[in-house]
């Protein structure tokens, strides 16, 4: 990333301050890393390429730590962090999953650049993924702006875009009810597509699900990618108190 004026955009939307933990996950030569090491209380630059290594050595950064790693192999801070990163394509979904998977890690928020298809789907209203409306549960994703390709250099072949995360004052789901959400979404988004009264057939006898349909206010024809956050957070609470345990979607793990 070759202009200046967007990296500066970028740190500055998260806000950094003195006090902060950053990390910039796929740091390169150090265009958003050297802005951060001005600002933070410390940065954990991630980087694999030796390269790319050996020019962020070169800046002699302050507050700073090069962590010469795999981005999927290292362990996140146990404390409060912030991520800032302009991230690898290749491997957005892995690592949005190692940052929101787990809602009682560290992370707390983060501005990160990546692939404008991943960042649309990431944002949309429309979510066909389990993990993607799980994590809504307690962070807000937002899409703030789409990003040219002539902003970096040697260009990439696709458009990137920006997007803000967030971690909700007030979770839609407990914490502590992390897994049972995750059951209950793997079960309903099996076939995005389905009708809610298809789609929760098996957890909810007919009777509790025309009382959940008015009380989410809506009709049969809607599909269940098409349930907002706060729809998702009724029908977990509503199967939470009138469902027996025993009917309750169940998932092992997630990934």
């Amino acid at each position: 990333m070759h202009n200046k004026a967007l990296v500066n955009d970028i740190v500055n939307l998260a806000h950094i301050s003195e006090t902060d933990l950053v990390l910039d996950l796929g740091a390169g030569k150090g265009a958003i890393t050297n802005v951060l090491s001005n600002r933070a209380r410390k940065v954990l630059a991630v980087e694999y390429d030796q390269k790319f290594i050996k020019k962020l050595k070169q800046l002699e950064m302050k507050n700073t730590v090069i962590i010469e790693q795999d981005i999927l192999k290292i362990s996140l801070p146990r404390e409060h962090f912030i991520v800032v990163s302009n991230i690898p394509y290749a491997i957005t979904t892995p690592i949005m999953k190692m940052l929101l998977n787990n809602p009682s890690s560290g992370f707390q928020r983060g501005v990160i650049v990546m692939e404008k298809g991943a960042a649309k789907r990431f944002t949309s209203n429309f979510v066909k993924n389990p993990y993607i409306i799980a994590w809504k549960m307690w962070f807000d994703i937002r899409y703030v702006k789409g990003i040219s390709r002539k902003n970096f250099s040697p260009p990439p072949r696709v458009d990137s875009a920006m997007i803000t995360i967030n971690r909700k004052a007030k979770p839609i789901v407990p914490i502590s009810d992390c897994l049972i959400f995750w059951g209950l979404a793997d079960y309903v988004l099996k076939n995005p597509q389905l009708s809610i009264d298809l789609a929760l057939r098996g957890v909810f006898t007919p009777p509790q699900i025309k009382h959940l349909k008015r009380s989410l206010r809506i009709n049969n024809e809607v599909s269940v990618a098409t349930l907002s956050e706060q729809q998702w957070g009724l029908i977990f609470e509503t199967m939470v108190k009138h469902v027996p345990k025993f009917r309750w979607p169940k998932i092992n793990k997630y990934n």
